[in-house]
């Protein structure tokens, strides 16, 4: 059974939701990021150190690690740290478009009990209008930021300001299932 080394009940509706059996394993990996680091690179190794973490404690487990960081004007954006974060967060998005990276690895063993450690990541721009100091404000307040890279939450409140997306939405929800599923299909896993 695949384990999903994180406590995200969005990564976790949707892997139920694409009928991908898992049980959760969550991790302390801090999300920092390293001096000069780019987001693509960020997401990938934090995805990798936090499959590792659970590969470490069990060895023969199929492990799914995950990290997802929005990227603006250059701006890596991870989870606010409060309200007023939350606002500033908000600020930067509105009016533009962004790009929203996952990080994913999948480390352990395949059919052919070949041990593999498989990295990669997904992209997604997403376009959010306009929005009013009273939008903010209020959204800040409605706690569903809190948690979230970047501030807001697609498939929430926040998905009456987004006007496009080029690319998966599941990876803006925090999870690109398709690239998750390609990776378990390559490595022969069902």
């Amino acid at each position: 059974m695949l384990i999903l080394a994180s406590a995200s009940p969005r990564r976790q509706e949707l892997l139920r939701s694409a009928h991908i059996d898992f049980a959760v394993q969550p991790t302390n990996v801090p999300e920092v990021t390293e001096p000069g680091e780019s987001p693509d690179r960020c997401a990938k190794r934090l995805a990798y150190e936090k499959a590792l973490a659970i590969t470490t404690l069990r060895p023969d487990a199929l492990v799914l690690g995950a990290d997802t960081i929005v990227v603006v004007e250059n701006e890596m954006l991870a989870k606010p740290e409060d309200e007023k974060d939350a606002e500033r967060m908000l600020r930067l998005l509105s009016g533009r478009s962004h790009q929203v990276i996952t990080g994913v690895c999948l480390m352990g063993r395949s059919r052919t009990n070949q041990r593999f450690e498989d990295v990669r990541s997904e992209a997604t721009t997403v376009t959010m209008q306009p929005l009013s100091d009273e939008e903010i404000h209020f959204y800040a307040r409605s706690g569903e930021p809190m948690d979230k890279a970047g501030g807001y939450a697609i498939q929430g409140i926040a998905s009456r300001w987004i006007s496009r997306i080029e690319g998966d939405y599941s990876n803006v929800v925090g999870l690109p299932v398709s690239l998750v599923y390609r990776m378990l299909r390559e490595h022969g896993v069902q």
